[in-house]
C-alpha cells in the first residue's frame, strides 16, 4: 500500500476558478468550491520563481500558483483555474505575463496585472513538467512526460516547433541568456542543447548515472550546471564544447534543484537531505550549508539582486536566507504536504490534520493555524483526539504511535512495538485505551496513561489499514488488505467474526453511534454496510468511480460520508443507502473525511496537503 500511496502523490488536480485577491489575511477563503467555508493549507510545494524585478515570487503548489510579495512575504494572489495540477511557472521579462505548466498536458498564460487567463496552449500528449520564457519574452518553451520540448509564440499561442530526441520525460528546459540556444534535461540521464530558432539538435551531454532533474545556465551563458536525482552530484559543463568542467559532491540524498546567483559566482543546490548548499562557482568549493528545513528541500532560487535565497520544502515551509552569510530571516508556512488523516476535537474548536511528518492543529471557527507537532521521522497517516480533547494520538510510517498534549503541543510519549508502518490509531470511548493497526498484520491495544502494551490481536493475513472501537468500547472492528473486516472482543482479544464480500483492499471501517451498523470503504469503489452482531451484509453503496479510502457516520447516525480517489466526497442515507449529495473541489484523491461533533461540518483531507471544511447547512 505504501508504494500505491507514493505513486498517487505524483498526480495533483485543480478544479477551482481564479479569483483576484485583495486582503492577504483572507487567502483561506480564496477560490473555494461551492459549499466549502475554509481551505486549510496551501498545497505541497513544487517550484519557486522570482519575478524579473525581484518584487514578487511565484510558488507552484499542488492546488495552483501562489503569488507572494517578496518584501513582506504576504500572499498576493492565487491562480487555480487549471483543471489539473501545476508543476512549473515562469514570468516573462516584462513581468506582465505568467506561464504555468500543468499535469493536464497544457500550459496556461495569465495577465500578471489582472490575474486574467489569456490563453491555453495545447499540444503535449502527457503532463507538462516545465515551462520558461525566452529572454526577449517572445517564445515559450515547455517540456513534458511525452519526451518532447514544444516551442510556442508567447503572444499568439501558436505552436512553432517540437523538439524530439529525449527518450524519457523532460524534467527541465530553459533558454541561454542570449536566447540563441535551448537546453533541456531528462530522466534519460542526458542534457541536450538545441538551436532556438530552428529547433535543430546541437549536442548531447552525458555523465550523470541517473535521472537529471534540474539545471541552470550561468549568467554569461558559458556554463551549465546539472543535478542528478540519483547520483547525488552536481556537474558543471562547458556549453560550447560539452566538456565536463568539474563535479560537486557533498549532498547525501537526491538533489532536486539548482540555481546560479546573478553575478555567476555562487551556486545554490537543494536536496532531499534537508539542506541547501552554497558553492563557489569558480572553484567548486563548498561555501556553507543552510539547514533549518526539517524535511526534503524541493526547490531553491536566488533573487535577481543576489541578496536573498529562497527555498521550499516538504516540511510545508518556504524559507528566506541572506545570501551573503546564510542567515535565515523569514519562514512562510502553510504549504502542508500529503494530508492523510484528520480529526475534530470533541468541543469542535479544533481540527487536527497530518501533513508529511507533522501534525497540524487549526481553529475550526477561523481557520487559523495554531501549532505544528513535530517528532515523527516518517509520514504520519492517522490522527485522533482523546474523548476529553486534551490528547492527540498519531500513527506513522516510522512504526510508532505518539501522544501529544493538545494545549502545549508537547510530546508526551512514544508507543513502540509494531514491526512495520502504522496506518491507524483511535481512542476508546472512555479514553483509557488506544487501538493501532499496521503493516505487520496486527492490531495492538495500549494503555493511554502509561503507554504500556496491553495485547496484540492477530488474524489478518495482510496489512491492517484501519481499526475502530464500538461506541460501548467492547468491540473493535478492523479492515485489511486481505479484503476482510474482522471483529474482536476488547477484553479478551479474541476474534469474534470475519465479514467477507469486498473484492479488494478494505481501507476504512467505522461504527455508527448506536453500534448496530458498520460501514466499510474499499478499493473496489464501494461502501458496504454490515450488521456487527450477525455479520450480515445489508447494503452496498455504489457511485464512486475509483477506490474509496475513508468513511464516517454523522453524529446522529443518519448520514454516511465517504472520500475517494475520484476526488469527490459523497453523502449517503445510512438506512437506505441512497446517494444524497456529492461535494467536489479537491484537486486530487480524498484521503480522509470526518464529521464535526454537531454534524454541521465535514472536514475532508486530500493528498495534495489541503483540508476543506464544508458547511452542510448551506
Amino acid at each position: 500500500m505504501k508504494n500505491m500511496l507514493c505513486s498517487i502523490l505524483t498526480t495533483m488536480f485543480i478544479v477551482i476558478t481564479t479569483i483576484p485577491c485583495s486582503v492577504a489575511q483572507d487567502y483561506i477563503r480564496w477560490g473555494l468550491p461551492e459549499g466549502a467555508k475554509f481551505r486549510l493549507g496551501k498545497g505541497a510545494i513544487n517550484e519557486i520563481a522570482y519575478s524579473p524585478d525581484g518584487s514578487k515570487f511565484a510558488v507552484t503548489s499542488a492546488i495552483g500558483v501562489w503569488i507572494y510579495d517578496a518584501q513582506t512575504g504576504e500572499e498576493i494572489d492565487i491562480y487555480t483555474s487549471h483543471t489539473d495540477g501545476v508543476y512549473s511557472v515562469s514570468l516573462n521579462p516584462g513581468g506582465n505575463m505568467i506561464a504555468s505548466a500543468s499535469e493536464g498536458n497544457t500550459i496556461r498564460l495569465w495577465n500578471a496585472n489582472t490575474s486574467e487567463h489569456i490563453i491555453t496552449l495545447s499540444g503535449h500528449t502527457d503532463e507538462v513538467l516545465c515551462v520558461t520564457f525566452s529572454p526577449d519574452g517572445d517564445i515559450i518553451a515547455s517540456g513534458s512526460k511525452d519526451k518532447t520540448i514544444h516551442l510556442w509564440n508567447a503572444q499568439t499561442g501558436k505552436h512553432i516547433h517540437t523538439l524530439f530526441g529525449h527518450t524519457r520525460r523532460v524534467n527541465s528546459v530553459t533558454f541561454s541568456p542570449n536566447g540563441n540556444t535551448i537546453a533541456s534535461v531528462s530522466s534519460d540521464e542526458t542534457l541536450r542543447v538545441w538551436d532556438a530558432q530552428t529547433g535543430e539538435h546541437i549536442r548531447t551531454l552525458s555523465g550523470h548515472t541517473g535521472s537529471v532533474g534540474n539545471f541552470s545556465f550561468s549568467p554569461d551563458g558559458k556554463t551549465i550546471i546539472t543535478v542528478g536525482n540519483d547520483d547525488e552530484v552536481i556537474q558543471l559543463w562547458h556549453v560550447h564544447t560539452g566538456e565536463r568542467i568539474r563535479t560537486l559532491s557533498g549532498h547525501t540524498d537526491m538533489i532536486d534543484s539548482v540555481a546560479y546567483s546573478s553575478d555567476g559566482n555562487t551556486i545554490a543546490s537543494a536536496s532531499w537531505d534537508e539542506t541547501i548548499r552554497l558553492w563557489d562557482a569558480n572553484t567548486g568549493a563548498h561555501i556553507r550549508t543552510l539547514s533549518k528545513h526539517t524535511d526534503r528541500v524541493y526547490c531553491v532560487s536566488i533573487s535577481p539582486d543576489g541578496k536573498t535565497i529562497i527555498s521550499g520544502s516538504a516540511d510545508g515551509t518556504i524559507r528566506l536566507w541572506h545570501a551573503h552569510d546564510g542567515t535565515h530571516f523569514r519562514t512562510l508556512s502553510g504549504h502542508i504536504d500529503w494530508t492523510y488523516g484528520i480529526s475534530f476535537s470533541p468541543d469542535e474548536k479544533h481540527i487536527a490534520s497530518v501533513g508529511g511528518k507533522t501534525i497540524h492543529l487549526w481553529n475550526v471557527n477561523t481557520g487559523a493555524h495554531i501549532r505544528t507537532l513535530s517528532g515523527h521521522t516518517d509520514w504520519v497517516l492517522s490522527v485522533s483526539f482523546s474523548p476529553d480533547g486534551n490528547t492527540i494520538a498519531s500513527a506513522s510510517y516510522d512504526e510508532t504511535i505518539r501522544l501529544w498534549n493538545v494545549n502545549t503541543g508537547a510530546h508526551i510519549r512514544t508507543l513502540s512495538g509494531h514491526t512495520g508502518d502504522v496506518y491507524s490509531v483511535a481512542f476508546s470511548p472512555a479514553g483509557r485505551t488506544i487501538v493501532s493497526a499496521g503493516e505487520d498484520g496486527t492490531i495492538r491495544l495500549w494503555e493511554v496513561d502509561t503507554g504500556e502494551h496491553v495485547r496484540t490481536l492477530s488474524g489478518h493475513t495482510d496489512t491492517v489499514t484501519s481499526a475502530s472501537f464500538s461506541p460501548d468500547g467492547k468491540t473493535i472492528a478492523s479492515s485489511g488488505q486481505d479484503k476482510t473486516i474482522r471483529l474482536w472482543d476488547v477484553d479478551t482479544g479474541k476474534h469474534v467474526r470475519t465479514l467477507s464480500g469486498h473484492t479488494d483492499w478494505v481501507e476504512s471501517v467505522a461504527f455508527n453511534p448506536d453500534g448496530n451498523l458498520i460501514a466499510s470503504a474499499c478499493d473496489d469503489k464501494t461502501i458496504r454496510l454490515w450488521h456487527p452482531h450477525t455479520g450480515t451484509h445489508l447494503l452496498t453503496l455504489s457511485g464512486h468511480t475509483d477506490w474509496v479510502g475513508s468513511v464516517a457516520f454523522s453524529p446522529d447516525g443518519n448520514t454516511i460520508v465517504s472520500g475517494s480517489r475520484d476526488k469527490t466526497i459523497r453523502l449517503w442515507h445510512a438506512h437506505t443507502g441512497e446517494h444524497i449529495r456529492t461535494l467536489s473541489g479537491h484537486p486530487h484523491s480524498v484521503s480522509s473525511v470526518a464529521f464535526s461533533p454537531d454534524g454541521n461540518t465535514i472536514a475532508s483531507g486530500c493528498v495534495d496537503g489541503v483540508v476543506f471544511l464544508w458547511d452542510l447547512r448551506e
